[in-house]
């Protein structure tokens, strides 16, 4: 009976030994938690590293005892698989496929669901969704495409768009930090929300005058051959890998979304970075919205939503590449287009034209497998 009480007494040496605890006390889930990760905590686990001094490294022994010669086959297997790509449709399809052409046609084409892919990077870092960026991408056409084409000029029309993106990334941290809704369900309402007001801005209808030629130049004039949004794309990648991963917010927001406890026992305010990172990822959408809009020169009423399936996938398989088992740029980039390149190669080749679905779909379910086995490795 005392031994139930008092703990485990070591018979040999007369003296009570205490319960250590260990670096794996920090991983530990409250009971509201589910055992094993969900998807964004599957593509971010947490940086101990930024926490606790010392977690990690009687792993680190252990990875080099165990560490083979794999040619970088855990972080740089979509690069082999690009390549794969590249090679294969390059022997199917000689006329059209390795010609200079194509590959401008492809970078130009995915500049933009690239600047969405790196905007939800940020509140996937802090481990909360956002299904509302695509939602955000279609308000921020209609509302460029509306005020000019009532006689407002580009850049009053430019950034109200912008501006409008950050007021829903405010709503959706509102609902998400102060309501307490789980980030899944308000982003996800959210969307719903916004492709109403997008009818309601459109008025259902396809708005094609009104805009200058100098905005839809930014969108479509090229440089070495490559329209200017690809370099939009290439600068706004470099200020978010800068940011999350030289700068304190990164490790902030790394932290919040691998395990929020052990993040506020640090001295984090998750509730501000998880805020703050809805509102980033809006303000995204609401830019890449506007440079959507001088690439097209028109908006309609459902133009957002087939940009969700192809940035999440490629952000849950890039999460996979370069650092394995968190979310990252390079690596989000690296598998846009190698996404891109397979679809691309395909409808060369003939295939109907639901193969984009199909790939990305495809893609969305592998990488997330991908990521959670990553995650549990980690």
């Amino acid at each position: 009976m005392n031994a139930d009480r008092d703990g485990d007494r070591n018979p040999a040496e007369g003296r009570v030994e205490s319960p250590s605890i260990s670096s794996e006390a920090i991983m530990i889930t409250t009971p509201e938690m589910e055992p094993h990760p969900s998807a964004a905590e599957a593509a971010n686990p947490v940086v101990e590293a930024d926490l606790v001094a010392g977690v990690g490294e009687p792993r680190a022994e252990e990875g080099q005892k165990r560490r083979r010669i794999n040619l970088g086959m855990d972080r740089f297997s979509g690069l082999y698989v690009w390549a794969a790509l590249i090679i294969l449709f390059s022997f199917w399809v000689p006329d059209t496929f390795p010609t200079s052409d194509n590959a401008k046609i492809v970078a130009g084409d995915q500049a933009i669901t690239a600047m969405l892919a790196l905007g939800i990077i940020i509140p996937l870092a802090a481990g909360v969704f956002d299904l509302s960026f695509a939602g955000v991408l279609g308000v921020s056409v209609a509302i460029v495409a509306y005020l000019q084409s009532n006689g407002h000029s580009a850049w009053i029309a430019a950034i109200a768009a912008i501006a409008a993106g950050a007021f829903i990334g405010a709503a959706n941290g509102f609902i998400v930090v102060r309501l307490r809704v789980n980030s899944f369900i308000a982003t996800l309402g959210m969307s719903s929300l916004l492709a109403a007001a997008e009818y309601w801005i459109t008025d259902g209808k396809q708005i094609t005058e009104g805009f200058s030629s100098s905005f839809l130049d930014l969108g479509s004039k090229p440089f070495l051959g490559i329209p200017l949004p690809f370099y939009v794309m290439i600068v706004l990648a470099i200020i978010i890998y800068i940011i999350i991963e030289y700068l304190p917010v990164g490790r902030y927001l790394y932290a919040s979304g691998g395990n929020p406890q052990a993040a506020r026992l640090a001295g984090v305010r998750v509730n501000r970075v998880v805020f703050g990172s809805l509102v980033a990822s809006s303000l995204v959408a609401g830019f890449a919205g506007v440079v959507l809009a001088a690439r097209l020169g028109t908006a309609s009423p459902d133009i957002g939503p087939s940009y969700l399936l192809p940035a999440f996938s490629a952000v849950f398989l890039g999460s996979t590449q370069i650092k394995p088992g968190r979310v990252n740029v390079i690596g989000t980039l690296v598998a846009i287009y190698l996404l891109a390149t397979g679809v691309k190669g395909l409808q060369l080749a003939g295939a109907p034209v639901y193969v984009n679905d199909l790939f990305n779909g495809a893609a969305l379910i592998i990488a997330v497998a991908l990521a959670a086995r990553s995650a549990r490795r980690v």
